[in-house]
Order: C-alpha cells, then sequence, then structure tokens
C-alpha cells in the first residue's frame, strides 16, 4: 500500500457494477492506482464490488468505502476477505468501533482509513485517530456540502500539519484543484466526478496525474461548482431539463414555450400579474427591470395579448434576457426576427387596453410553482423551470452534476451501448411489499 509520492485513487460512486468496472478500467489505464468501491456501488452490489475488483485488478490498491459506523470487526474482515487493501471508518463511529476496524485489520492484512466528513472538530478526530491505530486519515467534503460551494481545501491543511500518518482528500477535486490539494498535505487524492463522468476517463485520469506530478492546475470548464457570482454561467452551462432532474422534476411551468425555437432565457425573475389584455404593467415592468432579469408576467393563461413587438424592442434596448407569459402575445413572426427569447402560452392577433390594474413583484401561483421576484428562470424549446432564489447555487451545481453524467452516458452510447444496457433498467424496477399496506405518517393536521 505504501506510496512513493502522491497517489491519484478513482472513486466509482455507480449503482452498477458493469458500468463501474468500465469506467475503472479507463481510469487506470490513465494512471489512477488506486480504485475505490465507492459506497452507493457497495450499497447496491455488497462486496461483490470488491471482489471484481480485485481480480479485474490484481496490482491496484482497492478500496472499500464502507463507512463503517458500527460492527468494525465484522465489516472490515468481510471487507478484506473480499479482496480489500484498505476499508474506511466514519470518523464519527465510537473510538471502540475505529479500534475494533483497526485490530480486525491487522488480523486480515487490510489497512484502515478514518473518513473525517461531518466531524465538528476533524483536525482532534484525526489526532485520535491516528492514535488508535489508523494508516490514513481522510478530509472529506461531502457531494451535499460541494453543491453550496464548500470544498475541503481548509481542513486539508490543519489536518495534514496534524498528524504523521497519510491524509486523503476527496470533495470535487478536479485537474484544476489537484496540485492544490497536494500542497495543501495530501497523500491520496481522491477524484470521483471528474473521471468517471469524463466521456473519456483515461485522458480525464492522465491529464489529473500530469497536475499531480507537475504542480501545475489544468484547466477544466467542467467538474468544479460555482457560487452566486457564477449562476448565470452554470445556469447557461445547462438545459432545463438537467434543471429538473436537478430539482427533482419540480419547478416546472406547464404549457408555456417559446416563439422561436433555439433561443433561451436565463435571469432572474421580475414578476407581474396584470388582468387578460391589460398591458400597462406589463411594460411598466420594463423600465424596471434590471439589465440580465427575465420579465415573468401571468395572464391566467388567458387571451387577449399583452405583449407584441415594441415591447420587445424595449426590453431589447434594456438589454433584458427574455419574457415568459402564461397568457398571450401577439406579433410573433416580428419578434422571432428580433432573436428575443419569447415564451407565451398563447398566440393572438387581438389585444387589449392599458388599464393599469396589474402589480409588479408580487409573487405568483401558476399550477403547483411559485414565482416570486429574484427566482431563477431557465427557459428553452423543453419549457420554463423556475429556480427558488434561496436554492439557486445548490440546484445549479446540481444541474451541472447531472449534465457531466449525461455526457458520459452519451460517449458510452455513441460506443456502441444502448441507455437500458447502461442503467440496467430491468434491476432497479421498484418494488413494494405489504408492509406499509395502510400506514400514513402523521401529518399536522393530524389529531
Amino acid at each position: 500500500m505504501a506510496a512513493d509520492g502522491p497517489v491519484l485513487q478513482v472513486a466509482l460512486d455507480f449503482i452498477n457494477l458493469a458500468q463501474a468496472v468500465r469506467a475503472a478500467k479507463e481510469a487506470v489505464e490513465g494512471g489512477a492506482s488506486w480504485v475505490e468501491a465507492g459506497t452507493p456501488l457497495v450499497k447496491s452490489e455488497g462486496m461483490e464490488a470488491v471482489r471484481a475488483l480485485r481480480a479485474e485488478f490484481p496490482d491496484a490498491t482497492i478500496i472499500a468505502d464502507l463507512k463503517i459506523m458500527d460492527a468494525g470487526r465484522t465489516e472490515v474482515e468481510i471487507a478484506a476477505k473480499a479482496g480489500a487493501d484498505i476499508v474506511t471508518v466514519l470518523g464519527a463511529a465510537s473510538d471502540e468501533t475505529i479500534a475494533e476496524c483497526v485490530e480486525a485489520g491487522r488480523n486480515y492484512d487490510a489497512q484502515v482509513q478514518v473518513d473525517l466528513i461531518g466531524c465538528p472538530d476533524p483536525v482532534e478526530r484525526a489526532r485520535r485517530a491516528e492514535q488508535l491505530g489508523a494508516a490514513i486519515v481522510g478530509v472529506h467534503t461531502a457531494i451535499d456540502e460541494q453543491m453550496v460551494g464548500a470544498d475541503p481545501m481548509e481542513t486539508l491543511r490543519a489536518v495534514a500539519g496534524a498528524v504523521d500518518c497519510m491524509v486523503a482528500v476527496a470533495g470535487g477535486i478536479n485537474s484544476e484543484t489537484a496540485p492544490e490539494a497536494v500542497r495543501a498535505g495530501a497523500d491520496i487524492v481522491i477524484v470521483g466526478g471528474a473521471i468517471i463522468k469524463a466521456p473519456d476517463a483515461t485522458e480525464a485520469a492522465r491529464t489529473i496525474v500530469r497536475a499531480i506530478e507537475s504542480g501545475e492546475a489544468v484547466e477544466t470548464e467542467l467538474f468544479k461548482r460555482g457560487g452566486a457570482e457564477q449562476l448565470r454561467e452554470i445556469f447557461s452551462r445547462c438545459s432545463a431539463a438537467n434543471i429538473s432532474d436537478a430539482m427533482h422534476r419540480r419547478g416546472l411551468v406547464e404549457g408555456i414555450y417559446p416563439i422561436k425555437p433555439g433561443l433561451r432565457a436565463i435571469g432572474p425573475a421580475l414578476t407581474v400579474w396584470t388582468y387578460p389584455g391589460d398591458w400597462a404593467k406589463p411594460v411598466e415592468a420594463i423600465d424596471q427591470a434590471n439589465e440580465g432579469d427575465v420579465l415573468f408576467i401571468d395572464v391566467r393563461g388567458e387571451a387577449p395579448a399583452v405583449w407584441g413587438e415594441e415591447a420587445t424592442k424595449s426590453c431589447q434596448s434594456r438589454k433584458l434576457a427574455g419574457v415568459v407569459i402564461n397568457g398571450a402575445i401577439r406579433d410573433t413572426r416580428e419578434i422571432c426576427e428580433l432573436d428575443f427569447p419569447a415564451f407565451s402560452k398563447l398566440r393572438t392577433p387581438s389585444a387589449g387596453e392599458p388599464r393599469g390594474m396589474g402589480m409588479i413583484g408580487v409573487p405568483l401561483k401558476i399550477g403547483e410553482t411559485t414565482i416570486s421576484t429574484g427566482d431563477w428562470i431557465i427557459a428553452d424549446d423543453d419549457g420554463v423551470i423556475v429556480v427558488p432564489k434561496e436554492q439557486a447555487v445548490g440546484i445549479a451545481n446540481r444541474a451541472m452534476s447531472v449534465m457531466e453524467r449525461e455526457r458520459r452516458e452519451k460517449a458510452e452510447i455513441d460506443a456502441g451501448r444502448t441507455l437500458g444496457e447502461i442503467a440496467e433498467l430491468e434491476r432497479w424496477h421498484q418494488q413494494r411489499g405489504e408492509g406499509l399496506r395502510g400506514f400514513r405518517p402523521h401529518g399536522p393536521d393530524d389529531e
């Protein structure tokens, strides 16, 4: 297990073993010498995943990322017997559990890594883990934390300065951040998505190895997460479908589509509520909007039109990002020629009168979706998605993760596999038993 220098460990966070092995073969060819059966893979496939990786890569270091919390002796034993060189236990586990893991590892020739994920004081826990016999401590920023902009570097520096054992790091590492991780004290650089979601995992691994060995970052457009300042850029890379998946299929405003295919409206919403045909407030909102905003106009899904060519030209002069209308629009040929992203539910030649009866900046509710000023609108040929502003950073980063995963799957399809083969769908048909028949959890209205 000993390493002469920083090593690259590929984390196989799949749920299907065949897909994991394919990605692992590419990663090992690219220079990943440590291969991890990720927690999702172990939960899905059990120790068969570890056995398969041991058989496929007899010269690699195999890690079983069990994240043990209890029954340490038993779980280390089964992983070691399956072929694991390293087994992970959570730093949040008791001292007794960690000690049992270490003792079992000695019996079965396996080393123990203590994963510090979720530890309130990772430095102190790392020191204690080393005292208990851990060969490795792992600084790990959880995926859910990565989605809101967290990274492991500050904690890594502190932990690496506090222990003498090997230190691993995981949490959104890519070819740009891998050299920084080594400078911060990492002996083991654990990379998941930046390799296993890459269309060519061999080249992705090779690039990260080069970055580690040279100490020079290699720029990448993917496999990194942003904050509030990068929201427009991130949303611009993702489709409405990606974002819908990231939101668990929430946020859709049904029945609204582009006037001209191929154009996208992306930006914070300025909401407008008005009566059918009353175009006063929609036009007034143009002057109140900020550059890059999307006007979201609710007209109860009814005609006559509250929008046309002149309003569109006014939006362009104010550099707005688009308009979405739950109602009617006219002058569609002229608006198409302007190449302005306009989305509506209805088209009609008839307009109403500017009576001024609406409101600007008020919350809207269309179907199951609420739209407030400042929420992000992402509208493309598939339709309109609304992302609540309070959740925008996390959802944007999750949408990027969805897009990255799909790029890998598309590459596999291009190589001759089908989506059904990749996803192994029949294995994942939901099974329902009778144990909860008639059961209903108590809700807030129950007495």
